[in-house]
């Protein structure tokens, strides 16, 4: 079994469905409200233990309620919350999410307790994980914990796999130690100044994180699919069809799936592929963790669309 480490927000999800978003200053009914436990950080060690992997939880959350509800939820996933702080001073982090009829979701995040996450606290967390492969990380903690991170995992041969998401907290600095940047459109734009709407612009964007010193990134474009660069060459990987409920977490789970497909020892181009196929299903059920697919759900979908990935690959071999 592969072993990995992500390092990241602990959140709960406040999610409100509604048919339309409102404006500025208006007030409608919605559908119906769920409270969900989520976080980047978190959705990301769910995917990858779902999909049989071992996941070393590395993170911050209050002494709230709502802390309590995220470590449960953590541990009936199967993770190690071995290195999950708990503070005092601030709850734990929050999302507020509404999602349109269209499936598309608007979120505001508090950080709460994920602010104080500490060099520190990162360096006491590796000193104990030592069989990791993959490193995890995103950018909704801070930026002193995400650099500590990538240059402990580093240190430990591990692959460190940026989520360069949310995209107000991108800087360029963190650039410099990731083996693999898998940024969004919006994350794109953001980095780069490049407007992703076709594989000619995807390209340019990866050319653009390559002279930045990130030799490996995967650009994604949506339902559009995904650009895969990996030093120097391109692949284009389209996206898998479905009709679509939830979609967040769908980022989330597909940053997991590739963490554990990279852990497997699975090619780049091969991983993504994996990761389209349980992103794919995450956004056809409800919730950023609830709706995260198991392996043996993959593979059910997969036997039925005639979709081959690579660990059906191994079965048969």
């Amino acid at each position: 079994m592969g072993e990995i480490t992500v390092v990241g927000s602990i959140n709960v999800d406040i999610v409100a469905f509604t048919n339309h978003y409102p404006n500025r200053g208006e007030t409608i009914f919605g559908k119906k409200m769920v409270t969900l436990p989520g976080g980047k950080g978190a959705n990301q060690a769910v995917a990858s233990a779902r999909l049989g992997k071992k996941v070393h939880m590395i993170g911050s959350i209050g002494t709230d309620l709502y802390g309590e509800i995220m470590i449960k939820s953590m541990k009936e996933n199967g993770l190690n919350t071995t290195n999950v702080k708990r503070v005092q001073k601030n709850s734990t982090g929050c999302a507020i999410i509404t999602i349109d009829h269209t499936a598309e979701n608007t979120m505001l995040v508090v950080k709460g307790a994920n602010d104080d996450l500490t060099v520190k606290d990162i360096q006491d967390a590796f000193s104990k994980i030592n069989h990791s492969k993959v490193l995890l990380v995103q950018m909704e903690i801070p930026e002193e914990a995400v650099i500590e991170s990538m240059i402990q995992a580093r240190n430990k041969g591990m692959f460190v796999v940026l989520d360069p998401a949310p995209a107000d907290g991108i800087t360029e600095r963190a650039l410099q130690y990731a083996d693999l940047i898998v940024p969004n459109k919006q994350e794109t734009k953001q980095l780069t100044g490049i407007d992703v709407s076709d594989l000619d612009s995807a390209q340019q964007a990866a050319e653009y994180f390559n002279r930045m010193g990130v030799e490996n990134s995967i650009i994604k474009m949506g339902d559009k699919g995904s650009l895969v660069y990996e030093n120097g060459k391109t692949e284009y990987i389209e996206a898998i069809q479905v009709t679509a409920v939830d979609t967040v977490g769908a980022g989330d789970s597909f940053a997991g799936a590739l963490g554990s497909a990279l852990a497997d020892g699975a090619d780049l181009v091969a991983a993504v592929r994996f990761a389209n196929i349980v992103a794919a299903l995450k956004v056809t059920k409800q919730g950023a963790q609830a709706g995260i697919p198991t392996i043996e759900k993959v593979n059910e979908f997969c036997i039925e669309r005639g979709i081959s990935h690579y660990l059906l690959e191994t079965l048969k071999a």
